[in-house]
């Protein structure tokens, strides 16, 4: 099994990290799954802050309603963009990407562990 890693765009909105808020368009995120170390867990890199790891099912569930409670939150935003929210003791994060991008990520998080693909 192999690591996934991605990048991707994303708008960030934040009262943690002002230089994160001066960027008013979209910033580099990574996405990263890997199956060896936690085949249960995803991992998103915000630019100049640690990388948040959460359930894989908790991103899955929130590109169809809002889920999740406490440090991460998912939810859909219209039909084509989600909303990631990353709360610490710094503030809170509030990550807007492609919901095609998230379910790309998805897919091949399935692909990598010969999971069925859903949907």
């Amino acid at each position: 099994m192999s690591v996934v890693e991605q990048y991707a765009r994303a708008h960030i909105v934040t009262d943690a990290d002002e230089k994160v808020q001066e960027e008013r368009g979209a910033v580099p995120v990574v996405l990263r799954y890997d199956p060896e170390a936690d085949p249960r867990s995803v991992r998103v890199g915000l630019p100049g802050t640690d990388e948040w790891t959460f359930a894989r099912s908790l991103l899955e569930q929130g590109l169809r309603a809002p889920a999740g409670s406490g440090e991460v939150r998912v939810w859909p935003c219209g039909r084509v963009q989600a909303v990631v929210e990353f709360h610490s003791a710094q503030g809170v994060s509030v990550v807007q990407f492609e919901s095609k991008t998230l379910m790309r990520f998805l897919r091949r998080t399935y692909l990598a562990t010969g999971e069925p693909v859903r949907r």
